[in-house]
C-alpha cells in the first residue's frame, strides 16, 4: 500500500518551517533553517513524491500553534495525531515517551533510557532516535539533554544553538550550554 504525503511550507518568527502528513497524521516536520528553500528541500528528501499542498483544517491549527510557539507562547503539541508508521517499534516507544515532556521539563538520554528500562546502550539508542526524529519540537526532542544537564546535539538547522534557543524559549536554564558534542552539517 502506498501512502499519499502532502506537505506544506509556512513563515514563523524564527523562519520557514515545513510540515508533512498522511491520512494517518503529520509524519515530518523541518524547523525555520537559514534559507528559505531549505524546509522544503528537506521534506522532499524524506517524503518522496510529497505533494505540496494547502494546509487540511487540522495542520493549519498545528501550524498556528508552531508560530505561537516561536512567538514564546507556551504551546502544547502533546494531542496531535501523528502517523509513526515508518519508525520500528522501539523508536516509537521513545517518541511517545518524549511527547510527554511538557513546555519548560527536560529530562536526559540516560533518564529517558532508564524509564525505557532501555539497558546499559540505552542512552545511545535514545540519542540516535532524537537524531533521526522526522517530526522535532512536536516530539520535543530538544528537552532530551545530555547528562550533567549539558545541551547535547542537535541535528536540526543551527544545531545546538537551536536546540538552546528553544529551550530558553520555554525559560529552561542550563548550567553549562556548551554542547556536550558538536552536531554535524551533512
Amino acid at each position: 500500500m502506498t501512502t499519499n504525503y502532502a506537505f506544506a511550507v509556512f513563515e514563523a518568527k524564527s523562519g520557514t518551517c515545513a510540515i508533512a502528513w498522511s491520512h494517518d497524521g503529520i509524519c515530518g516536520f523541518h524547523l525555520p533553517g537559514d534559507e528559505p528553500n531549505q524546509a522544503e528541500h528537506a521534506i522532499r528528501r524524506r517524503f518522496t513524491g510529497a505533494e505540496r499542498a494547502s494546509p487540511i483544517a487540522e495542520i493549519a491549527v498545528v501550524i498556528e500553534r508552531v508560530r505561537a510557539y516561536f512567538e514564546g507562547e507556551r504551546s502544547d503539541f502533546s494531542d496531535l495525531r501523528l502517523d509513526l508508521s515508518a519508525q520500528t517499534d522501539l523508536y516509537r516507544q521513545i517518541y511517545l515517551a518524549t511527547r510527554r515532556l511538557g513546555w519548560g521539563s527536560t529530562t536526559t538520554y540516560g533518564g529517558l533510557a532508564a524509564e525505557l528500562e532501555l539497558g546499559p546502550a540505552g542512552a545511545w539508542t535514545i540519542g540516535q532516535a532524537m537524531a533521526k526524529n522526522p517530526i522535532p519540537l512536536i516530539i520535543p526532542c530538544h528537552r532530551v539533554l545530555a547528562a550533567g544537564r549539558k545541551i547535547g546535539g542537535f541535528s536540526a538547522p543551527g544545531g545546538s544553538n537551536s536546540k538552546l534557543r528553544m529551550l530558553e524559549l520555554e525559560g529552561v536554564e542550563l548550567p553549562d550550554t556548551t554542547p556536550a558534542q558538536q552536531s554535524f552539517a551533512f
